[in-house]
């Protein structure tokens, strides 16, 4: 105890006056007096008493506690709480020990009150029970009022006094489609055991009916994963039951060993467009049934990795047949291993062996061929490098064997093909200092030639299970074959050139442009082409790239192919992004292919209002526009949108937002998403976050650099 003045008798009691402050395991007591009795441990302070622990305060008038017990009340207190940067007021205080306390006919808000003294959102309740080693806050009698309306009130209401997890309701959400009308969903969080959890979520949709959507989180010491059932008993609109599943593991089950699951699978064809929200999967129209389990092992040295795996597709299909897909096969199963190994004197061999059982997808061309493949591919190379150059010949081969259930066109089900390979890889390094536009720079000139033979193998009456061509970009254009997978190895008789051009910050190392140049050179005419015809001309196209940050503010990039043939360009993009602060952003990106298609992009996050009391270093008292525009010139219209507004008033934050999403080449669906976010209590409404992180290129979030947010408020 420290004060301006301080008397008593010894192990009885002591008092204190003027600037009193009193500590005590981790408790501050100040206050302009402060009595203190020994022999039962209470302390009576009166004056501008308050009290500190852990970050969290209350200040009132008048403090009655014991501290050995942390036992007593505070009148008229008033009260802030560190984690949600929110406070309030209450008639009493009574703390039962040091993890309970009752509070009575309690406020809270993280708002500060304006001139007529009602901030612009308010929690009350008659009472409040803080219970810290529950994790619990139960309110009783609770009103949400925002801007002194009602929006929000329940008999009993559970929040959560600190990060931790708690089991209750949680705020409701509410989505709006052109599909499916008004949609409420009232989801529920059981937080069953300290690594499992689950949140079920009944669904009220004006247009389809109700709903259940259950998911299943468990992170256990050596595996973890989530289960997502969604389910409509009764659709009014499609006059069936609908389903989703989504099932993700992984897993360590034993040393060394990994498990993997990935399964998704819907309930009917349109369900993807229907329910196009609930889908986590990169391609919606092709759900997985992926199961796999590897080793990586040690053996004499050698770097191996075992691995065996089941591969199916549900393909979701449309009724317009020109908007159908086709889907890649099934691998029932997939069974391999890799090996990698040093060798002496700098060579390095990799080794692949593997076997498949390829089979139809449901939906599928009923006279594609299906059966077993086995494959082998190997490369042996070395490396010589110096700082200045570097140089790498390699020798590789593709071996495949193939059992079909359907006789080939010649009659055979069985056949085989080997295909090797030769490459010379080599390049140099260059480096210089300059100087542009006042800054010191360091510039890179690095030339880079590829030399590739494949002798012509036929591969024609062959099936392809799962080749494909790559796309032409400046990684694909020095690769050995013009395919991926096994089934297809182009031949090849080939120089590809290539320099680049780096300029980067002599002092912080960043690279501020590049700049490449890249083509290839045939000696002689390539029969086996992802186009099918042979390559007869004596030059590829010519990719030009280029990319800059031009300041802190500018970054720009562009790439370029052009064809000497055409003597045009046959694809290019442009990117240009501008951003000169936070929450500030502003891209746009044009994508032409020539008989394919040309779209320009446009996203943005731009304060479009301030109210004069706003602070220039903060962002309330703004309102934001939002959104993503992609427009397509081949067809002369908008596919996918999106566009709204962000109102950040300090306290709370509204958003509203209208997506539109191309489901077909006629079809779309609009949906609008609203949100109102209580800073340091909730977020309530739709929320449409995801899709503007995942839709706008440097979008942020507007409280990334300020206070932060409460978990969820739950309702009992």
């Amino acid at each position: 105890m420290q004060a301006e003045r301080i008397e008593g008798r010894t192990d009885v009691e002591t008092s204190a006056e003027g600037r009193v402050e009193l500590r005590r395991d981790g408790v501050v007591i100040k206050a302009g007096r402060v009595h203190y009795n020994h022999t039962d441990g209470l302390a009576r302070a009166a004056g501008d008493v308050s009290i500190e622990r852990q970050g969290d305060r209350f200040s009132g008038p008048l403090l009655n506690l014991n501290l050995d017990k942390f036992e007593g009340w505070f009148e008229s207190p008033s009260f802030f709480f560190a984690r949600s940067q929110a406070g309030g007021d209450a008639r009493r205080v009574e703390f039962i020990d040091r993890d309970r306390s009752i509070l009575t006919l309690a406020r809270y808000t993280s708002c500060d009150r304006d001139g007529s003294g009602t901030p612009p959102w308010m929690l009350s309740a008659d009472s409040v029970r803080l219970d810290f080693a529950a994790n619990e806050a139960l309110a009783k009698g609770a009103v949400l009022r925002f801007y002194g309306v009602p929006i929000l009130g329940a008999p009993v209401l559970s929040l959560p006094v600190t990060d931790a997890r708690k089991s209750g309701w949680l705020p409701p959400t509410v989505n709006l489609d052109s599909k499916s009308g008004l949609e409420l969903a009232v989801p529920y969080y059981w937080n069953w055991a300290p690594n499992r959890d689950a949140t079920f979520t009944p669904t009220m949709i004006t247009r389809r009916g109700f709903g259940l959507g259950t998911e299943l989180r468990y992170l256990e010491p050596k595996f973890g994963g989530q289960l997502k059932i969604n389910a409509l008993p009764d659709d009014r609109l499609a006059l069936r039951s609908r389903y989703s599943t989504e099932w993700a593991h992984d897993g360590t089950p034993w040393p060394g060993w990994r498990a993997q699951a990935q399964v998704a699978r819907v309930s009917d064809d349109a369900h993807w467009k229907d329910f196009s929200r609930l889908k986590s999967v990169l391609t919606p129209r092709l759900l997985p049934l992926d199961l796999a389990l590897d080793r990586q092992a040690d053996l004499g040295g050698m770097d191996t990795r075992w691995y065996a795996r089941v591969q199916r597709w549900q393909v979701l299909q449309d009724a317009d047949l020109g908007a159908r897909i086709a889907p890649p096969y099934q691998r029932n199963p997939q069974i391999g291993g890799q090996l990698n190994q040093d060798l002496p004197g700098g060579l390095q061999l990799s080794l692949q062996g593997e076997f498949n059982h390829f089979t139809a997808a449901m939906g599928a061309d009923p006279l594609l061929p299906t059966g077993a493949r086995w494959h082998a591919v190997g490369r042996l190379s070395r490396t010589w490098e110096t700082p200045g150059a570097w140089l790498t010949p390699s020798l590789s081969f593709n071996h495949a064997r193939y059992a079909l259930d359907q006789p080939m066109a010649d009659g055979r089900t069985q056949a085989s093909r080997t295909v090797p390979t030769l490459s010379i890889d080599s390049g140099l390094r260059f480096e210089r200092d300059a100087r542009w536009l006042g800054t010191d720079l360091r510039q890179t000139l690095e030339p880079r030639l590829r030399y590739v033979n494949t002798p012509f193998r036929a591969q024609a009456s062959l099936p392809n299970f799962d080749a494909a061509g790559k796309d032409f970009n400046v990684v694909s254009v020095f690769s050995d074959s013009a395919f991926s997978g096994i089934d297809r190895v182009s031949d090849a008789h080939q120089f590809t050139a290539g320099v680049s051009s780096r300029l980067l910050d002599r002092d912080q190392g960043h690279e501020l442009a590049r700049f490449a140049v890249a083509q290839r050179l045939l000696m002689r005419d390539q029969q086996i082409t992802p186009e099918g015809p042979p390559f007869t001309q004596p030059v590829s196209d010519v990719l030009l790239l280029a990319s800059s940050q031009l300041s802190s503010r500018w970054a720009v990039d562009a790439a370029v192919q052009y064809s000497p043939d055409l003597a045009r360009t046959t694809r290019s993009t442009l990117g240009l992004h501008y951003q000169p602060g936070p929450f500030r952003t502003l891209s746009t990106r044009y994508r032409f292919a020539r008989s394919l298609n040309e779209q320009v992009e446009v996203g943005w996050q731009w304060p479009v209002w301030q109210s004069a009391s706003a602070s220039s270093q903060r962002c309330s008292g703004r309102v934001y526009s939002v959104g993503r525009l992609n427009f397509s010139a081949r067809d002369s219209r908008l596919t996918d949108s999106l566009f709204g507004f962000e109102f950040d008033n300090g306290c709370w934050i509204a958003r509203i937002v209208a997506e539109r999403q191309s489901t077909g080449r006629t079809e779309a669906t609009t949906r609008l998403l609203f949100q109102l976010e209580l800073v340091g209590l909730s977020r309530l409404g739709s929320n449409p976050l995801r899709v503007l992180k995942d839709n706008i290129p440097g979008y942020r979030l507007l409280r990334d650099d300020t206070r932060p947010v409460a978990p969820p408020t739950i309702y009992e």
